[in-house]
């Protein structure tokens, strides 16, 4: 039976960190390459194979992007957390921390069920390089379909919940951020978190839909960008420790050493990355990206079927 090695694991822990956070699709790529590679990678990184370790590998992988992100976000993840104790305590909604807290919660129930009921049934069916490929070029459609639809049908929407912050205590950046994503209701970020679902189809971006349903909504790029990480975050963390106990598995004991150096490289490929995209979408679009999926998948999906 194939197994990961310490180079495989390495350059899929960098694919995952990049891949998940940047509007393309971790989990497209992690079919698409190995598919795309063949041979000896082909055969370790098959997911669908009898006894394969590679999915519970990547399952240990984005806990590891997960935790870039709380590290990378931690003063909003302390706002946040001090939010909701104090609306628990003081059962009310009032602070924009109390706000924020509850948004989250609530924009993250609708995918959270979803993926209970019908994540494994999409992978079994759909985590083929094929129908990844498709999808891959269907979120590129996605992205620039948002690009296009919001107000003025191009440039960089500048208006609604982008609009400037003139409040106490928001000279912070982050916080003047955080002040502009309270301005959506919960239905709002209810439908915004719902965008997720999609991401159950591999080849459909996380990051990716997430942030144009919130850029449909009127939020800027990066409060799109912003609301996107910070959601993610609590799916990615929830979805581990439903699976990474796999990984502990006796059949699974020669892939830890590799999985180990794998998730290391994802932590740092995945606060580079973020670090990266939240200066990026201060000035600039989802477009490229949009392109990018287009064409990859397109031409993946044509050579992958001759």
């Amino acid at each position: 039976m194939s197994t990961l090695t310490y180079p495989e694991a390495i350059g899929v822990g960098l694919l995952q960190g990049v891949t998940e956070l940047f509007p393309v699709s971790s989990l497209g790529h992690s079919i698409l390459l190995p598919a795309l590679l063949g041979g000896k990678i082909q055969r370790d990184l098959d997911m669908t194979a009898d006894g394969s370790s590679y999915l519970a590998a990547l399952v240990a992988l984005h806990l590891a992007t997960a935790l870039a992100l709380v590290v990378f976000f931690w003063r909003d993840w302390v706002r946040v957390v001090s939010g909701l104790v104090s609306s628990a305590r003081h059962r009310r909604v009032r602070t924009r921390d109390e706000k924020l807290a509850w948004l989250l919660i609530i924009s993250t129930i609708p995918v959270g069920i979803a993926g209970l009921v019908l994540e494994k049934a999409l992978r079994h069916a759909l985590g083929k390089p094929v129908p990844a490929a498709v999808f891959l070029a269907l979120n590129g459609l996605v992205l620039l379909g948002a690009e296009r639809l919001k107000r003025g049908g191009t440039g960089r929407r500048r208006a609604g919940f982008a609009a400037p912050v003139d409040e106490p205590g928001t000279d912070d950046p982050a916080v003047a951020s955080d002040a502009r994503l309270t301005r959506l209701t919960f239905g709002q970020g209810a439908w915004i978190g719902a965008a997720q679902i999609l991401a159950l189809f591999p080849g459909v971006s996380r990051s990716g839909v997430t942030m144009s349903a919130g850029i449909l909504r009127g939020l800027h790029h990066e409060d799109a960008a912003r609301f996107s990480f910070l959601l993610a975050t609590p799916v990615i963390l929830a979805a581990s420790a439903l699976k990474v106990p796999e990984l502990f598995k006796p059949e699974n004991s020669d892939v830890l050493g590799p999985v180990a150096a794998g998730s290391v490289a994802a932590f740092v490929a995945g606060y580079v990355s973020v670090r990266f995209l939240t200066k990026y979408f201060e000035t600039r679009s989802l477009t490229p990206f949009a392109v990018y999926c287009f064409l990859a998948g397109l031409g993946s999906a044509v050579y992958l079927s001759i």
